[in-house]
């Protein structure tokens, strides 16, 4: 039994999807050119979202700013997004096995993650093991959500 859980707000049961999965707080222009460019590489795109508990374990009491289920429902909204699901279980569960517990059922084609990500050695493990692509793209230069926050001094 995983440690993590998919919880579908827009499901895709197909095989051969593209995964992302994420915080996405504040949607910005990084990550709309980042999903996009993921997108444009021809897989149906299905993004995961990682629940409060686990972005505030990682990133701190203060966030995220916007609860899983708002998140989920906005990255819905966007036209080269195909399915959505919130990822649930401890902060701790980013090992390739859980990526592949939790990952495994969708049969993804490949996994997709920016550069400089701190689980993406787990990625790229889970990615072999599920006979996937593991596709590393650049992040978009001085566009996050923490610099955001840092900038208008909310940080």
């Amino acid at each position: 039994m995983s440690s993590l859980e998919a919880v579908w707000v827009q499901p895709y049961e197909l095989p051969g999807a593209a995964v992302v999965t994420g915080v996405f707080d504040i949607l910005h222009v990084g990550h709309v050119r980042y999903l996009g460019a993921v997108a444009a590489r021809g897989l149906p795109l299905v993004v995961g979202v990682e629940d409060d508990p686990r972005v505030r374990a990682w990133k701190g009491p203060t966030r995220p700013f916007n609860p899983s289920a708002e998140r989920a429902e906005v990255l819905a909204a966007l036209r080269f997004v195909t399915g959505v699901f919130v990822v649930k279980g401890p902060p701790e569960a980013h090992g390739p096995d859980d990526y592949i517990d939790l990952l495994a059922p969708m049969r993804p084609a490949a996994l997709a993650h920016t550069a400089g990500d701190p689980h993406a050695g787990a990625r790229a493990a889970a990615a072999a093991i599920l006979g996937a692509e593991c596709w590393e793209l650049e992040a978009i230069p001085d566009r996050s959500t923490t610099r955001i926050v840092n900038a208008a001094g909310k940080g």
